[in-house]
């Protein structure tokens, strides 16, 4: 029996991007042997004419080719766990439009799930070249930091660019959290893994729509939704500062005592306050940070709204 590989692709403001994908995608297509494919694209809100351009892809291949377009722009998470509930092939790939996924890596996925009797099989990047240093250097000191206070590791270089059977796929879509990370629930749930590596792809057209705050806040996010090591940084801040305060109290009476007179300095001592009032702000802002999630989970709120589907 011929066995289906659901495609989720995400977009964005894409529309340079979607029929050279798609073109590339067909001819790797030709390589997959027993396996049929299914183009699942998601328009995440997009401003520009990738819904147009999903529409003609559609109406050209109808059978094959669908897509789910979102009331507005819920972010790359809510499109992968959209595109996850909407699969139903046997296995399911996620892939970036940009190309910087290489669409040939399908056929040696297929071949490590079906033949290897692996459960997933993901890719790696060997190298970041053509990536602006400093956004390389955050990304390299982001996997260090996580994955000496996480319990679930995360190797460096990981894409969400993988094939999974559809029991990784049923397992991750019982992780139902609003604020998700994939990177780390796909390490989460475990299964048998392999990477496959590749060097670093420039896109072949159009813009990314990442800029260097948006990955510094998913990084955060992810730290947060992997870790509660904050929240111990925190405490372990405010007991050190406290015991500073209690050492700086003992040294100003015992020098009153010995020595008399008043204690001069009122400048050092303005920077020491505003100093401790910075700790504080910062430990509350963590804290802050683990009640907002816990806040938005609570409202239990849909992480997507599909707008059309076809």
């Amino acid at each position: 029996m011929m066995k289906k590989i659901s495609l989720i692709i995400p977009c964005y403001n894409e529309q340079e991007m979607i029929p050279i994908f798609f073109k590339t995608v067909e001819e790797v297509k030709k390589s997959l042997k027993n396996v049929s494919l299914e183009y699942l694209f998601i328009d995440d809100g997009s401003s520009d004419d990738t819904l147009s351009e999903l529409n003609t892809l559609h109406s050209e291949h109808p059978d094959f080719v669908h897509f789910f377009s979102f009331s507005r722009n819920f972010g790359k998470e809510a499109a992968l766990y959209c595109g996850l509930q909407k699969s139903s092939g046997d296995y399911v790939a996620i892939m970036d439009v940009d190309l910087q996924d290489p669409p040939e890596q399908l056929v040696s996925m297929l071949y490590g799930i079906q033949s290897e009797g692996f459960d997933i099989v993901g890719t790696r990047r060997t190298s970041r070249k053509g990536e602006p240093p400093i956004r390389s250097f955050f990304s390299n000191l982001f996997y260090k930091l996580i994955n000496r206070i996480s319990d679930t590791q995360m190797l460096p270089g990981v894409r969400d660019y993988r094939l999974m059977t559809r029991q990784v796929v049923n397992a991750i879509l019982t992780v139902n959290e609003y604020n998700r990370f994939s990177k780390g629930i796909f390490s989460w749930v475990g299964f048998k893994t392999k990477y496959l590596e590749y060097e670093n792809h420039d896109r072949v057209a159009g813009k990314t729509s990442w800029s260097f705050w948006k990955l510094f806040s998913y990084s955060l996010d992810g730290i947060v939704n992997f870790s509660d090591a904050p929240l111990s940084i925190a405490s372990f801040t405010g007991i050190f500062s406290c015991i500073i305060s209690l050492l700086g109290i003992i040294f100003i009476v015992g020098r009153k005592l010995i020595l008399g007179g008043s204690v001069n300095g009122w400048a050092s001592l303005v920077t020491v306050i505003l100093f401790i009032g910075g700790i504080q702000l910062f430990c509350l802002g963590i804290v802050g940070k683990y009640i907002g999630n816990l806040y938005l989970e609570t409202k239990n709120r849909p992480k997507y709204i599909v707008k059309e589907e076809k």
